[in-house]
């Protein structure tokens, strides 16, 4: 999957306003640590950037002179304004584009004298040509600066992507993190690289895919540069999610944990420049497009859909038969299966092409549900992926650059599952979810007719699983995705909502109970004000998004500076609730990284269910005129209250 640009600009596009500053040798020596440029050092690097793995990347520590890097940091908290920024990919602080620096007036440039001179150091000639006798990259260019302050808070991070784009040819980091408080590595920030798979198909072509497991782990640490060529299908890399500490006071202490770094690239030589190769911006792009494609490496993503072609159903106003309905009250909740609810949640999904539904699963079958996920939580679980797959029924999914969970799928017909590794969830797969009784009551809910069915069960493990953004093209499908986590504070309003209410009641019945055995009475203890609980976000929804026709932005920005109008439909992760969305071509669809905050994993069933092709007019095709006008006057009711109907239903 190639992703458009992990941008850092403030929506500038890098160039100069003024001559940039030529520093000679010498001077740009000096702004770097003693010592650096001896041919020993240098040789040093060289040997280590040849023989690392799992593809060639080298790390300096102490790279910049200490008290220019200092000035540099006190410049940038005093004088640099920062973006919170969250796409698909990444959630991150951004500052702008560097090279910008050279547009700024006298006033605004006086306050940034050390960050100038940092930037025209690492571009500078002798420092390019440092980096690309390491590398052995060829040339790289000085006029081309491309780099941003990044600040990593808790809670941020960066997903696996490649860096290839344009025309970038080396990455580098260079951290800037508290001098005087050293970074921890489990305070998590780390830059960390993947493994690539090659396999060689039948026509002798190899695909190069990113393995789902990092095999290198790079943490940040103050005067630190990380940097490696940027090479299409190998670069993958990700930056680890800053990890909240358990308490205020330990935040506090600990400096706030923020990772702050200068990241950028260097790029091929441009126009005027030693070394510039006409057309070769263009012919990099095209052989990157090329070795994306080459081998076909999507055919070994994982998994792989399974759609399953269905008969030709009963139409949705078609009755239940009794067998029916004593075979769907083993799953689903008696309210969800009478006439009356049904109809209203047709007449919802009409008019909104989505709905949600509270507590679906019957009481039954939900509590057998909730202990088998309960007790898989409090079991450990292997962190290598080849380990799970052999030890559990649970696969990975892969490659990373587009997402990572465990899942499970149906059974086969011809091949049944051993015992073991039956479940309430594998019951979900192979009987309610393909049945026939459950596509019936699916028509019936949505007007829709089920031409197939495609489902699996999802674990995402906090602090390591997502979906990236992926578009769908083609006619409109019908989407499911029944929430089974059973964990709270996930920022679903009624979860937390009813949390709250238990915490309060456990909070009155603990402090009436120390209220009688101390002899203070028989009433309720007073109310005490409690200090307004931080709220965190942990990810794990599922966001729908219009696609961004703007090529120079990124797929997926969900959350920039408050602005959330591309969002078509979102739902955090949530115990016991279905959620049926009509996706159109074109629309973005992606599960928000679960932070290592979360209080458990998230887990679901998702479903896509091919369906008949309908007319503008939104009815199916072979349907008649004269029902086209009675939905129309159907239209014209108030459906106002439906919104509040399905906020919960029980048994």
């Amino acid at each position: 999957m190639k992703r458009k640009a992990e941008s850092h600009a403030s929506g500038k596009k890098a160039g100069t306003k003024k001559p940039k500053t030529t520093i000679s040798p010498e001077d740009a020596k000096k702004r770097f640590r003693k010592g650096l440029f001896d041919d020993s050092v240098l040789k040093s690097y060289t040997n280590e950037y040849a023989e690392s793995s799992p593809y060639k990347h080298a790390v300096i520590h102490e790279l910049v002179d200490d008290k220019l890097l200092r000035s540099v940091r006190s410049e940038i908290r005093d004088n640099v304004q920062f973006t919170p920024k969250e796409t698909d990919i990444y959630k991150i602080h951004q500052s702008g584009d560097l090279a910008n620096l050279d547009g700024l007036d006298d006033e605004s440039l006086s306050k940034l004298p050390s960050l100038l001179s940092l930037r025209d150091a690492i571009y500078s000639e002798t420092f390019r040509n440092y980096v690309s006798g390491i590398t052995g990259c060829g040339p790289l260019s000085g006029k081309k600066t491309d780099m941003a302050i990044n600040i990593y808070t808790p809670g941020c991070y960066l997903l696996c992507h490649d860096d290839v784009i344009g025309s970038r040819r080396v990455s580098y980091i260079l951290y800037l993190t508290d001098p005087d408080t050293p970074w921890k590595p489990e305070w998590g920030g780390a830059l960390r690289l993947f493994p690539i798979q090659e396999i060689k198909n039948k026509d002798g072509e190899i695909a190069k895919t990113p393995l789902p497991d990092v095999v290198k782990v790079i943490p940040p640490a103050w005067n630190q540069l990380s940097f490696f060529a940027v090479q299409p299908g190998e670069s993958f890399h990700d930056v680890e999610e800053v990890y909240h500490a358990e308490t205020k006071e330990q935040l506090e202490k600990e400096g706030g944990r923020v990772r702050m770094a200068i990241s950028g690239w260097f790029h091929i030589p441009q126009i005027g420049e030693d070394g510039y190769i006409e057309g070769e911006e263009e012919r990099n792009a095209k052989n990157s497009g090329l070795m994306q494609l080459q081998g076909n490496p999507a055919q070994y993503d994982a998994p792989q859909a399974q759609p399953v072609k269905v008969e030709e159903a009963k139409g949705s106003e078609a009755e239940f038969e009794e067998s029916d309905l004593e075979f769907l009250l083993q799953y689903i909740a008696p309210t969800y299966l009478t006439p009356d609810t049904l109809e209203q949640v047709s007449e919802h999904f009409e008019e909104n092409s989505s709905i949600t539904l509270a507590d679906v699963l019957s009481k039954k079958f939900s509590k057998r549900i909730q202990d088998y996920i309960q007790a898989q939580e409090k079991a450990s679980l292997p962190e290598e992926s080849s380990v799970i797959e052999k030890s559990t029924s649970w696969k990975v999914s892969k490659p990373p650059h587009k997402h990572r969970y465990l899942y499970q799928q149906p059974s086969a017909s011809s091949k049944s599952r051993k015992s073991s590794d039956e479940s309430p969830i594998t019951e979900l797969l192979d009987k309610l979810f393909p049945s026939r009784q459950f596509r019936h009551w699916l028509q019936v809910a949505t007007g829709c007719t089920i031409e197939s069915h495609d489902v699996m069960a999802r674990r995402f493990r906090r602090g390591m699983d997502y979906t990236l953004a992926t578009g769908h093209e083609g006619k409109a499908r019908l989407e499911l995705n029944l929430g089974l986590t059973p964990t709270s504070g996930w920022g679903d309003a009624a979860d937390d909502d009813e949390e709250d209410e238990e915490a309060q009641a456990e909070k009155e019945a603990k402090a009436n109970g120390k209220n009688k055995k101390k002899g203070k009475g028989k009433g309720k203890a007073k109310a005490v004000e409690e200090p307004e609980k931080e709220v965190v976000e942990v990810g794990g929804h599922e966001v729908y998004m219009a696609g961004d026709d703007d090529t120079n932005e990124d797929a997926a920005v969900y959350k920039s500076s408050g602005d959330d109008d591309n969002i078509l439909f979102f739902q955090a992760a949530a115990w016991n609730k279905m959620t049926l969305v009509l996706r159109d071509s074109g629309a973005l669809k992606f599960v928000k990284y679960v932070s290592k905050k979360a209080n458990g994993d998230r887990w679901d069933i998702s479903g896509v269910f091919e369906v008949e092709e309908q007319d503008d007019d939104g009815e199916d095709e072979d349907e008649d005129e004269d029902e086209d006008e009675e939905e129309e006057e159907d239209d014209d009711e108030d459906g106002d209250e439906d919104e509040e109907v399905f906020e919960g239903f029980s048994d």
